[in-house]
């Protein structure tokens, strides 16, 4: 984590979903303000499309990966939308990163609580700045440092109410984490007010030698970058976390199901998914 801005896998999903919105037919997900955001052009964007080592646009071009934050993204807001429908006018962004949801919120009454790094928030007000977007009184930004700071005082210094239901949205996260630390935040939401519900992605286990050696040279560059890889499950040990924990819906999706989800089977990967996503999955929980 860089203290005096994002972290780099912020601004690799953040270019990459901007680059979505010019580049993939069919599109997945739409978000007109993700460029803005960022302060490039659409022409700037394509220019990201070839390959470099040094810029933080890095991995633009990888179309699977690209479709992944896409997808993960539609399919957060997707349970958002859910939600909201049922009754729910709480929604928390864990890891919010440069997410741009709260700014596209059409409902005067759902209230958008958005969870990060300090350094990560300061670096975001800047650029919405910049970019004349405005915040709207439905967002609530909680600067949280994890070294120094619990979720929970975080969160309820700010108005957020643990006894109204909620949805929690938490991507590109956990790969972060320790395990004691992803469930003490799975415990967490699991105390909040019923109904509620977590979105968040994860990674399985290799059980194969190629997938090993993959899943080894992503961490090891992780790992050069500051942004280290702390922890793997499988869908049957997080699944028996989330039942323990109350949760009793659960949906698990490994990436390229999800990604054929969204575009009817027109992926275009063929044959073997790529080994890009075979350890990435996508979960949906709720109690």
């Amino acid at each position: 984590m860089d203290n005096d801005g994002p972290s780099r896998t912020a601004l690799i999903t953040a270019y990459a979903r901007a680059y979505h919105q010019i580049v993939d037919r069919p599109q997945i997900f739409t978000d007109p303000l993700a460029a803005r955001l960022l302060g490039v052009t659409a022409e700037e964007l394509v220019e990201l499309g070839t390959p470099t080592t040094d810029h933080p646009g890095d991995g633009v071009n990888d179309r699977a990966r690209r479709l992944f934050f896409a997808a993960r993204a539609r399919f957060a807001e997707d349970a958002v939308a859910a939600a909201v429908a049922a009754g729910v006018r709480q929604v928390v962004i864990l890891g919010a990163g440069l997410d741009t949801f709260a700014y596209r919120n059409p409902l005067p009454d759902l209230r958008v609580f958005e969870v990060d790094h300090p350094a990560t928030q300061a670096w975001k007000r800047e650029r919405l700045t910049a970019a004349g977007i405005d915040r709207p009184e439905t967002l609530t930004f909680v600067p949280v440092d994890f070294e120094t700071q619990t979720l929970a005082a975080g969160l309820e210094s700010t108005g957020f109410k643990r006894t109204d239901p909620a949805v929690f949205v938490w991507l590109g996260v956990v790969f972060y984490l320790t395990p004691n630390a992803a469930h003490a935040t799975l415990e967490y939401i699991a105390g909040q007010a019923r109904p509620v519900e977590v979105v968040f992605d994860y990674l399985q286990l290799a059980n194969s030698n190629e997938d090993r050696a993959h899943q080894q040279a992503r961490a090891d560059r992780l790992a050069d970058v500051g942004e280290p890889v702390f922890s793997y499950f499988t869908p049957g040990d997080i699944a028996v976390q989330l039942r323990a924990l109350g949760f009793t819906d659960l949906e698990d999706l490994s990436a390229p199901d999800l990604v054929t989800r969204y575009l009817d089977g027109s992926a275009g990967f063929g044959g073997e998914p790529p080994s890009a996503l075979r350890a990435l999955r996508i979960l949906r929980a709720s109690r």
